[in-house]
């Protein structure tokens, strides 16, 4: 066995991006029975249930769970199948502090031919995003705006969730409670 530690270039930054990533913002996974993994993290986690989508919204249905005020740290998604085993993340995501990073973000990535797989607002949690691709094809996602779970542990309900599919459809369709402004108006892009 080499005790030799490998080779690896290590890359000096050309420039500092034009945001700066917090946190890692949660994890989702795939898994193969959606009860038996619920019932794993809030019984022996201790996890709190925050949000549940039905198999109409998320083919497998969906279970949002939260261990702080975020809305959830860890999501579940049912339905994989035994032949996908290896492949369980379904993505991870990274928090930013303002809106505008998150502008800044799809620009960057944009510049830099990133795949882009979404942009906007999902469902439940309501945080605006943009969902891209690493070179392996891992999906990722930066958002700013995630709800915030209250000391009465109440959740936003379903009738307040406004998805959009870009970042300017996200800013002129807020959700209540969050405040979408950005400092620098001309990130937002405008159409012909």
């Amino acid at each position: 066995m080499s005790t030799d530690t490998p080779k690896l270039n290590i890359p000096a930054a050309s420039a500092a991006p034009p945001f700066e990533i917090k946190k890692l913002g949660h994890v989702v996974i795939r898994v193969s029975d959606l009860q038996r993994s619920t019932d794993f993290y809030v019984n022996m986690l201790g996890l709190k249930v925050s949000d549940v989508y039905s198999e109409d919204l998320m083919p497998g249905g969906m279970v949002f769970l939260r261990f702080n005020a975020d809305h959830h740290g860890v999501a579940l998604v049912g339905g994989m199948q035994e032949s996908a085993r290896g492949r369980e993340l379904h993505h991870f995501a990274f928090e930013v502090a303002t809106l505008d990073e998150v502008f800044r973000v799809r620009n960057h990535l944009r510049a830099h031919g990133v795949p882009i797989v979404f942009e906007g607002r999902r469902r439940a949690g309501v945080q605006i995003a943009v969902e891209f691709t690493d070179p392996d094809g891992h999906n990722l996602e930066i958002y700013w705006g995630m709800d915030r779970i209250d000391a009465d542990q109440r959740v936003r309900p379903p009738n307040e969730w406004r998805g959009a599919t870009t970042l300017e459809e996200a800013l002129a369709n807020p959700v209540r409670g969050q405040d979408p402004v950005l400092a620098d108006p001309s990130l937002v892009r405008r159409t012909p």
